[in-house]
C-alpha cells in the first residue's frame, strides 16, 4: 500500500475545488479499504502497537468517521440513532462477528452514503449537526482528509510490521 494515494495533479488541478477535495478523499478512502488486501483474519486483527489500533479496527474506525462527519453532521441524528459508539476511541473495538469482508462492506457502504449526503451540497453549505456546532462542508472535507491521511500512514506502518513478521 503506497503511503499516499496516487492523485495526479494534472487530472484534478483544473477541476473545481470541491471536485479536488472529493477525489483526494475518495483516494484515501480506497487506500484504507485496500489495507486489508491479502491478509488473513488473524493478521487483520493482530495488535502490533500499544493502542487499540489494528488494521481491521482502523477500517472500522474510519467507517465511524464517515458516519459522524457525513451523517451526524449533515442530518443532526445522534450517534445513538446511528448505532455508533459515543466515544471515537471505542470505534476501533472489534466485535466477534467483525470480519475483513463485513468491515470492508460496511466501510464501502458508509462511503457511498457520505457521497450521497454531500452530493447536493456546496463547500460553503453549513452542516448543522456536529457537536462543535455548525461547520461548513469545506472545513469538514479538510478535517476528514487530514484524518484519512493520518490513518493511511498508520495502516502503512502496521502492514509493514506484518510483512516483517512473516519474513522472520
Amino acid at each position: 500500500m503506497p503511503s499516499f494515494p496516487p492523485t495526479f495533479a494534472d487530472q484534478v488541478i483544473a477541476k473545481p475545488l470541491q471536485d479536488q477535495f472529493e477525489v483526494f478523499i475518495d483516494e484515501h478512502r480506497e487506500a484504507l479499504n485496500r489495507c486489508l488486501d491479502g491478509l488473513t483474519e488473524e493478521q487483520a486483527r493482530r495488535s502490533l502497537v500499544a493502542s487499540r489500533t489494528t488494521l481491521l479496527g482502523l477500517v472500522k474506525h474510519v467507517t465511524f468517521v464517515e458516519k459522524v462527519w457525513f451523517d451526524e453532521a449533515v442530518t443532526g441524528r445522534s450517534r445513538v440513532e446511528l448505532g455508533l459508539p459515543e466515544r471515537s476511541e471505542d470505534s476501533f473495538l472489534l466485535d466477534q462477528d467483525d470480519t475483513i469482508a463485513s468491515v470492508r462492506r460496511a466501510h464501502r457502504e458508509a462511503c457511498a452514503a457520505s457521497r450521497r449526503a454531500t452530493s447536493a451540497l456546496g463547500l460553503e453549505d453549513i452542516l448543522p449537526g456536529n457537536r462543535r456546532g455548525p461547520l461548513p462542508l469545506r472545513w469538514v472535507y479538510l478535517h476528514v482528509l487530514r484524518e484519512l491521511a493520518q490513518h493511511c500512514g498508520h495502516a502503512d506502518i502496521l502492514r509493514e510490521q506484518l510483512v516483517d513478521e512473516s519474513r522472520e
